[in-house]
């Protein structure tokens, strides 16, 4: 009987936990990621302290550096990138048609006379998804504005932020200690063990794969831009950052890139697959040294799996669920298997033996 009110009471702060984070979502993003920051810079913290820095020292320091680092990209690197983003809006309507026309001038020449036929069927599609474009535009953005302006904008995200990343991180022993002194004392070594095999795969991912993604950032900005892409330097970050969120970020940045490349470089098709071989050999890159060194294989996730987390997370959660999909998805897969464990070390799977007469 208490076995079962002590899943009862777990399931019930399971549940009214997911619901406050769904309704609290639009508001989190600044506590989320002044909590990751902290996360992912605490271990340098605790080395200060083990040479004799005061943690109020090193938290200010490393607090101090980071806000420095954003600033000098705010003034270098963000005038750059906002003015190529500009121009790749602006020049997206004479690009799209310009594409159009090289796909309909290379379709005309291999089909011949049945490219009539094949124009209709291709000309519907493509109107139908300029059709479509707008509108898909607009909800995407008024969904961001409405998240966005719900009660923090990015103005208040600077400044949230930062807060929250120095305190977290000063009081982070403290907020460890304390959060112990909640345990049930029955099950507490259980419980510590379970956490600490969570830390060991979060950070496995929040530090390794952070770190992974600034590499390849700068790799593929540095390569587009060096290939002669237009919006080299713009399309090579947002790749490599948005390679935090696991196959979604490569594959967009192939698809962006490729089409680009398409558009500037046609016909010359030696320099059009200059651009997705840079991609590959990214993807090469991370897959073959990156990963297995930097993050390792301790995350322990299925693709199948990490791809429903990320689908799921972000439609309950938007774009807070996106990013927290994978850590929460490796914390979760270490309850899981625990459970698993459990379950069958128990009478319910192994049966009760009946004594014979």
């Amino acid at each position: 009987m208490q076995l079962k009110w002590h899943a009862l009471f777990w399931i019930v702060a399971a549940i009214l936990a997911a619901f406050l984070l769904q309704l609290l979502a639009p508001i989190l993003l600044p506590f989320v990621t002044g909590l990751a920051l902290a996360y992912f810079v605490n271990p340098i913290v605790d080395l200060m302290g083990r040479i004799g820095i005061p943690r109020w020292f090193s938290s200010v320091l490393l607090v101090a550096g980071s806000m420095c680092l954003i600033v000098l990209a705010i003034i270098f690197l963000v005038p750059v990138l906002t003015e190529q983003a500009v121009d790749l809006i602006n020049a997206a309507p004479a690009e799209v048609q310009r594409f159009r026309t090289l796909i309909e001038e290379a379709a005309r020449a291999r089909l011949g006379p049945r490219f009539p036929e094949v124009e209709a069927v291709f000309l519907g599609a493509i109107n139908s998804i300029t059709g479509t474009l707008p509108a898909f535009a607009a909800s995407v953005a008024q969904n961001l504005w409405n998240q966005g302006s719900a009660a923090f904008n990015f103005l208040s995200l600077l400044l949230v932020t930062p807060l929250v990343f120095f305190y977290a991180l000063l009081d982070w022993p403290k907020l460890i200690a304390k959060i112990d002194t909640w345990l049930p004392r029955e099950n507490a070594e259980q419980i510590r063990a379970l956490a600490a095999e969570i830390d060991d795969r979060v950070s496995a991912f929040i530090r390794g794969q952070g770190v992974v993604c600034l590499i390849l950032a700068l790799f593929y900005a540095v390569a587009l831009s060096a290939a002669g892409l237009r919006y080299g330097l713009l399309v090579g970050l947002l790749t490599g950052l948005a390679s935090f969120i696991p196959f979604a970020g490569w594959a967009l940045g192939i698809m962006t890139a490729t089409t680009l490349a398409i558009i500037q470089f046609w016909p010359d098709l030696t320099q059009v697959l200059i651009i997705p071989a840079i991609l590959f050999a990214g993807m090469a890159l991370d897959a073959g040294f990156l990963s297995p060194n930097i993050v390792g294989s301790k995350i322990g996730l299925h693709p199948v799996w990490l791809i429903f987390a990320l689908l799921s997370f972000s439609y309950l959660f938007g774009f807070v669920g996106l990013l927290v999909a994978v850590p929460v998805s490796a914390a979760i897969g270490v309850l899981v298997r625990f459970a698993l464990r459990t379950y069958l070390a128990s009478s319910v799977y192994q049966g009760v033996a009946v004594p014979k007469d």
